[in-house]
């Protein structure tokens, strides 16, 4: 019920073009015909199974606002893991590490880097342009002056300009292309399809990624992904036959090994 009620606010607030603290405020005020409207529509649309992110427009991630359209995925809890994971390896001791983002979407993971990590660079990088675009603009939203965006495919060679990093965090599609039909609906009709296809097995994009990204990093540097259940052991045995070294997987709130991660030797 706490939920619903959440809910029923952030539509009323975005219909009345407010936001969730002013229409709170303003809550005893007048709301015309068409912000009356407009809710109706809203409601509807919630009432067909469209995720409240993309009706809204945002969703906040870590605690930033970030903009979110059905040309990237919705941030979620998950995907907090990996952040987390990322500023244990890197506060204390490489607070202005060079970052990438790989797969970026929405740029959900870089931009929040970035904002804990004020002295990084980071650098968001995704095939889709729409997506690129959405995530420049939660960089700007969020005043984060020191993030730029490259396209590329993650399945490819990077481009040869990118430069070297001491992190890259990636959470590349991973659905098996088979278990697309059995989302729930939210996801499967309204998320997009290319940023969950994972292949045949889930693990197209890991291989690609271990085997011509991972050359980007700098000695030392950590390679972190976000992994779906029962992936974790998969993609661990491709880091390690990569040569990465100190495995390990960190779980999420339900215990399941959400986050993988691996090193790059350091130089003799």
């Amino acid at each position: 019920m706490e939920a619903y009620t959440l809910e029923a606010r952030l539509i009323a607030a975005h219909a009345c073009g407010k936001t969730k603290e002013a229409f709170l405020r303003d809550l005893a005020l007048y709301s015309s015909n068409e912000c009356e409207q407009r809710v109706k529509e809203l409601i509807a649309r919630r009432l067909n199974g469209e995720p409240m992110a993309y009706i809204t427009g945002e969703w906040e991630f870590f605690g930033l606002p970030m903009e979110v359209t059905p040309d990237v995925l919705i941030p979620r809890g998950d995907t907090e893991v990996l952040v987390e994971t990322a500023l244990r390896a890197l506060v204390g001791r490489k607070m202005d590490a060079r970052i990438l983002d790989l797969c970026s979407g929405s740029g959900c993971i870089g931009c929040t880097l970035a904002h804990e990590l004020p002295a990084a660079r980071v650098v968001l990088v995704d095939l889709s342009e729409a997506a690129l675009e959405i995530s420049r603009r939660n960089a700007r939203r969020n005043r984060l002056n020191r993030v730029i965006t490259i396209k590329a495919d993650a399945l490819k060679k990077p481009p040869m300009s990118i430069g070297t990093f001491d992190l890259i965090a990636s959470n590349p599609p991973y659905v098996p292309s088979i278990e697309i039909l059995t989302l729930d609906s939210s996801v499967r009709d309204y998320e997009p399809l290319g940023a969950l296809d994972g292949g045949e097995d889930g693990l197209t994009f890991y291989r690609a990624i271990v085997r011509w990204w991972r050359h980007l990093l700098r000695p030392g540097g950590w390679l972190m992904f976000e992994v779906g259940e029962d992936q974790a052991e998969a993609v661990l045995a491709l880091m390690k036959d990569a040569g990465l070294e100190n495995l390990y997987a960190v779980e999420d709130t339900q215990g399941i090994r959400r986050v993988v991660v691996g090193r790059k030797p350091a130089e003799a």
